[in-house]
C-alpha cells in the first residue's frame, strides 16, 4: 500500500486514529468514534508492516489506550494514562522507516490527544472523565448547595461545650454536634460560646458572658 508518498500523511493517520479512539473515551458516542479510530489505525499499521508485527503493534496501541481507561475509571491521578500516551507513542514510532516518518506518527498521536478533548465543548461527556476535566467544582459560584452553606448559617448562633476546647472540642447547636475551636482560649465543658466566624468547615467560637 503505497499511500505514504509523505512522511507527514502519516501524522494525518495516527492523528485522526487517536483523536476518535481518545474522544470515544472521553464522551459517549455509541462506539461510532472507536470504529473510526480503528479503521485509521489500522491502515496506518498495514501499511509499514506484516500481519504477525502489525499484531503485536496493535497490542501495544491498545494496552495504552486501556491504561488511559483504567486511569480514567479508578485512580484518577494521571498516571496510567501517562503511561499509556507513551505505550501508544512506542507503537507508532517503532514501524515507521525512517526517523522523520517516526516523528510525524508521535506528533499525530500528541496532537490527536490534545485535540481530543475540544469534543467535551460538543458532546456529551463520560461520567468517568468528571474529575479530570474539573467540571465540577463544589463552589458558590457554580450554583452548589454543599455543607459550607449549612455551616456559615451557623455564625452568630449560640451552643454548648460538650468538652473542654483548648482550643478545640465539640459543641452543639440545636441538637446538633460540631467540631470547634477557640481563639486560643481554654472553655470549660458546658460553657456557653457564640459562633463568631466560619471558614469552610471550621467553626470559630468564643465564651459568651
Amino acid at each position: 500500500m503505497e499511500i505514504f508518498t509523505y512522511d507527514w500523511i502519516g501524522m494525518v493517520i495516527t492523528g485522526f486514529a487517536t483523536l476518535f479512539l481518545i474522544g470515544e473515551i472521553l464522551v459517549n458516542m455509541r462506539g461510532f468514534f472507536a470504529l473510526l479510530g480503528i479503521g485509521f489505525i489500522t491502515v496506518y499499521f498495514s501499511v509499514y508492516l506484516e500481519t504477525s508485527s502489525l499484531i503485536i503493534m496493535l497490542i501495544i496501541y491498545f494496552v495504552g489506550l486501556l491504561l488511559i481507561v483504567i486511569d480514567g475509571k479508578l485512580l484518577n491521578d494521571g498516571t496510567l494514562a501517562t503511561i499509556g500516551v507513551a505505550s501508544m507513542l512506542t507503537a507508532v514510532a517503532l514501524p515507521a522507516p525512517s526517523f522523520g516518518a517516526g516523528l510525524y506518527a508521535v506528533l499525530g498521536v500528541l496532537i490527536g490527544v490534545g485535540s481530543s478533548f475540544f469534543f467535551l465543548k460538543v458532546f456529551k461527556r463520560r461520567e468517568m472523565w468528571t474529575k479530570i476535566a474539573l467540571k465540577d467544582r463544589l463552589t458558590k459560584e457554580a450554583g452548589y448547595s454543599s455543607m459550607n452553606k449549612d455551616y456559615e448559617a451557623l455564625v452568630n448562633q449560640e451552643g454548648i461545650t460538650l468538652n473542654d476546647l483548648r482550643p478545640v472540642g465539640t459543641i452543639r447547636i440545636d441538637n446538633k454536634d460540631y467540631s470547634a475551636v477557640s481563639n486560643g482560649q481554654w472553655i470549660p465543658k458546658n460553657s456557653t460560646v457564640c459562633v463568631v466566624n466560619v471558614d469552610g468547615t471550621k467553626i470559630l467560637v468564643e465564651k459568651t458572658n
